[in-house]
């Protein structure tokens, strides 16, 4: 695992991390943006702490571990795109935290992810924090779950925020909601 000064996770701060989309996407991930140590290794969900890859492993979405803090080889991106499965983000800049963000921003990438919805046409879309979700979408009332409207053709979850910051899930209850879009998508059985 690679390991960063602050300053140099600070002078990751406004940068961009390039989608992983893959030809035949059936399962998008949303996150909020990337964070600093995502910028840093230009893998989605890095973070040491973060539980997305542990919780996809534990659900069975992925058969192998992938280690995101040192920053995903091409191999794992490659097997990543062979499962049917894809991660973006609702802003595409860098910070240390997801509330750096503003309503106008989370707005603008609602709009950006209807269009890559749109084109790309995946099964289904999970996206993952129900505060941005509310915020991008303004559904101030909306639930973890299935959601009762489609996204661009795609069936709509919103699952938990894998960040180690959402001390409400653990990777066992991440694993539970991760699954349940995965099973829609024709990615798990």
């Amino acid at each position: 695992m690679a390991l960063f000064t602050r300053a140099e996770l600070e002078s990751f701060r406004d940068t961009e991390v390039p989608d992983l989309l893959g030809p035949d996407l059936r399962l998008l991930f949303v996150g909020i943006n990337p964070g600093l140590w995502t910028a840093a290794t230009q893998t989605h969900f890095a973070h040491p702490v973060n539980r997305f890859y542990p919780a996809l492993l534990q659900a069975g979405i992925i058969d192998r571990p992938i280690d995101a803090a040192a920053g995903m080889v091409e191999a794992d991106r490659a097997y990543f795109r062979s499962r049917g499965l894809g991660i973006t983000n609702l802003a595409p800049r860098a910070t240390a935290r997801a509330d750096e963000l503003s309503a106008e921003e989370l707005r603008a990438g609602g709009e950006r992810l209807v269009a890559l919805v749109t084109e790309r046409a995946p099964r289904v879309v999970a996206v993952a924090g129900i505060t941005a979700y509310r915020r991008a979408f303004g559904v101030p009332k909306a639930a973890l779950g299935r959601q009762p409207e489609t996204f661009g053709g795609a069936v709509l979850w919103v699952v938990p925020n894998p960040s180690g910051l959402n001390a409400h899930h653990t990777v066992a209850s991440l694993a539970r909601a991760y699954a349940e879009p995965a099973r829609a998508a024709g990615v798990l059985d």
